[in-house]
């Protein structure tokens, strides 16, 4: 700011902003004796800009060019499960600490072909957490593991059983007010 205000000074002749900034495509002015004329003349010419990137665009158009989405009108508004990315995979909660994996594998491998069980221990007394974590290679044997064993009894316990992965529910493309 000071090194511009000394070089208008020195050179009370024609100067070129563009000589002084390097802004490309700028108007040329003449600084006059009073200085009021010649600050509203630059204030004229220049542009207010807000914000990072000075985008002339909505960063909401911006987006929607820049990835593509699915519009799922045609889905339902329910939410439902997921498919991870290997497979169906169903979380098991309220297991009895002194279970073993083997025991988690019989029960639930009467549904169908089970790709991994995960079971996590606590480190200070070695038992289990309480829950896992089934992966099925299908939907069909997910959902037929899910809806018969769900609160279902196992080792004297209730154990619950549901979707690991769930989607949300619609949402609705109208902008909302704040």
């Amino acid at each position: 700011m000071f090194s511009f205000l000394l070089i208008l000074s020195v050179n009370a002749t024609k100067v070129k902003m563009t000589d002084i900034l390097d802004i490309s495509g700028s108007v040329d002015f003449s600084i006059e004796d009073e200085g009021e004329k010649g600050i509203l003349k630059l204030k004229k010419g220049a542009l207010r800009r807000k914000g990072r990137g000075f985008e002339s665009r909505s960063p909401t158009k911006l987006v929607k060019e820049k990835y593509d989405f699915i519009n799922s009108e045609d889905s339902d508004d329910r939410s439902g499960p997921q498919k991870s990315v290997e497979g169906w995979i169903l979380f098991v909660t309220s297991i009895h600490e002194e279970s073993s994996e083997e025991d988690i594998y019989e029960r639930f491998s009467e549904y169908g072909t089970i790709k991994n069980v995960a079971l996590n221990l606590d480190r200070r007394t070695g038992f289990l957490k309480g829950y896992a974590l089934i992966e099925y290679e299908t939907f069909e044997e997910a959902y037929s593991a899910r809806e018969a064993l769900d609160k279902s009894d196992f080792l004297g316990q209730a154990i619950g059983v549901n979707w690991c992965f769930v989607k949300g529910p619609k949402r609705s493309t109208k902008k909302r007010r704040h």
